[in-house]
């Protein structure tokens, strides 16, 4: 091109850029922005999908919550349900004898716990932790009861299953029903003892609601809060402990009840009356040498702390 030519031409560029009028080079230099503008924003949906897709971390509240190695915890206000320590409290776990709660509850919701109870050969075929109970023998419903409450006894567990439903699938389906009803959506039970079985689970929230209403049965109440009682069989006497070792360590302890299994590592629901406060606190996934300290410490730090205000129970205030 002759060099007048090519200063034509820059010229002709320069008049028209300063009209507004756009140029080769512009239209060029607008498609490249428009490339890089698409990028990032495809870059930024790629970013914002992934951060949706993440997992959300473990849930603790509050921040300031004392060290505790339970791998679930919750700490509730006892009068008025209102969370006050969480701690994957909604992560689904074997959760063991603690859910023999839930079996007293729903036998007592069958009433008449003087009714007699003759024992089967089925109903001792479990183990380990039991009252050794023989078919043939004949205790009422409240033994019994007391008997899982305070020695965790598997074979009680079983006799009053069959007792009350006749068989233990049609107890779980009980069970079941009962734990809907008390808001525990997220929990199957396929057994009254809480041996591991495949497909029976809970949460610490869950466990927390059960042992909320638990709690406000005096039959229960009065049991979970004995340390010992003596059940009469046939060949004598049995001195039963309560397993729960807190009762004895700590005079704000009244109760409520343990659980162990391979599965499901140490499990334990307590309560305590801290002065003007009363506290349910739930632990799964936990160690025996760990278990019962943390829980005194965790009882105690919560006995001045506001609630979380995250998931409350509604259920008339607990009296005395």
């Amino acid at each position: 091109m002759p060099r007048s030519s090519y200063l034509l031409f820059v010229l002709c560029g320069v008049l028209l850029s300063c009209a507004g009028i756009p140029t080769q080079n512009d239209r060029y230099r607008r498609l490249e922005n428009s490339s890089h503008q698409s990028a990032r924003f495809a870059s930024q949906q790629q970013r914002a999908y992934h951060v949706a897709s993440t997992p959300i971390p473990k849930s603790v509240f509050p921040t300031n919550l004392p060290p505790a190695r339970a791998e679930s915890l919750i700490v509730i206000d006892a009068n008025s349900g209102e969370t006050l320590a969480q701690k994957n409290a909604d992560t689904r776990r074997a959760d063991a004898s603690t859910q023999k709660l839930l079996t007293a509850l729903v036998v007592l919701d069958h009433g008449n716990i003087n009714r007699r109870v003759v024992i089967q050969p089925e109903d001792t075929r479990v183990e380990p932790s039991k009252l050794y109970l023989k078919a043939g023998d004949v205790y009422s419903r409240r033994e019994l009861l007391k008997g899982i409450l305070i020695k965790s006894a598997n074979d009680g567990a079983m006799a009053l299953a069959r007792d009350v439903a006749g068989s233990v699938p049609a107890f779980a389906r009980l069970m079941n029903q009962k734990a809907r009803q008390l808001g525990a959506l997220h929990s199957n039970f396929i057994n009254p003892h809480g041996l591991t079985r495949s497909g029976q689970y809970s949460t610490a929230r869950d466990m927390a609601r059960i042992a909320y209403v638990a709690s406000r049965n005096p039959f229960i109440r009065q049991t979970v809060d004995q340390e010992t009682y003596t059940f009469n069989t046939p060949r004598g006497p049995k001195h039963l402990k309560n397993t729960n070792k807190l009762l004895t360590r700590m005079g704000a302890c009244t109760g409520m009840k343990t659980g162990y299994t391979r599965a499901s590592g140490r499990c334990l629901i307590t309560s305590a009356s801290l002065g003007r406060r009363q506290v349910i606190l739930v632990q799964l996934g936990s160690e025996t040498k760990y278990i019962f300290d943390d829980a005194e410490r965790l009882m105690n730090w919560s006995s001045n702390q506001r609630g979380l205000r995250r998931g409350s129970f509604a259920v008339t205030p607990l009296t005395h």
